[in-house]
């Protein structure tokens, strides 16, 4: 790294001063983080609170205890506080009630928790990390929602129990992913929506990388009907077109 650094002076910049080393130990980042993690709140009713926070609940409040580890969905990042608000959109609607719902790449069941709160039927929560599994079950488990939200390994499609020519659809699907692999899975995604009033709620989607992900939806037969945005980056809501 010294001799890099020296390398930078080639191309005129200010002054790199000496490089200065130290030692981390593990137990300093390991904790050190969580300092920075505060209670939040998300859309209208959403709270979002670490499980080392005090938080007095209101009555109008949904509240999400959380911890998220090493897995990815704490709500500081736009992409999940975008799918937490067209979720508690669903809510408002009435899509939730009672809804199935499957949590593509569910990271730290976040996303699959604020459904169950809201009154989802049953959730599948997937992803092919086995610590995020493991994070999205213990986190279902503090929120009381271990019999309605089943966690496991896998991506789409989905073959649980199934034969090779059948989908299992769901009514509300939601994918907070990055714009490569959404459209990568445009077609498996499309297929796992419930046709009529069925949704999907991508989030992850840089604004550039719009017309990509839009272009690939539509290919695989879905139709955008919301898009909600927070600085550059967008979550895309659609339905199935037959």
């Amino acid at each position: 790294m010294r001799r890099d650094l020296g390398h930078l002076q080639a191309f005129g910049l200010r002054p790199i001063g000496e490089l200065r080393t130290r030692v981390v130990n593990e137990e300093d980042w390991a904790e050190a983080w969580k300092e920075h993690f505060p209670v939040m709140r998300v859309g209208r009713r959403l709270v979002i609170q670490p499980t080392w926070r005090e938080h007095a609940r209101q009555p109008e409040e949904v509240v999400i205890a959380l911890d998220p580890g090493m897995a990815f969905g704490t709500g500081l990042h736009p992409t999940t506080r975008l799918c937490l608000a067209g979720i508690e959109d669903w809510a408002d609607q009435g899509l939730a009630s009672r809804a199935r719902v499957l949590d593509v790449g569910t990271g730290s069941g976040i996303l699959s928790i604020a459904a169950g709160l809201f009154g989802a039927g049953s959730v599948l929560a997937i992803d092919t990390d086995i610590l995020a599994v493991e994070t999205a079950r213990a986190n279902a488990a503090r929120n009381g929602l271990s019999d309605l939200i089943r966690v496991r390994q896998g991506s789409l499609p989905i073959a649980e129990g199934r034969a090779e020519t059948e989908t299992e659809t769901f009514d509300l699907v939601a994918a907070n992913l990055i714009a490569g692999v959404l459209i990568s899975l445009a077609e498996e995604l499309a297929a796992v929506v419930r046709p009529g009033a069925g949704r999907l709620l991508v989030g992850g989607v840089f604004h550039d990388r719009e017309p990509e992900v839009r272009s690939a939806f539509e290919s695989a037969g879905l139709r955008i009907c919301g898009c909600r945005a927070e600085g550059d980056w967008l979550a895309l809501e659609a339905v199935r077109a037959d």
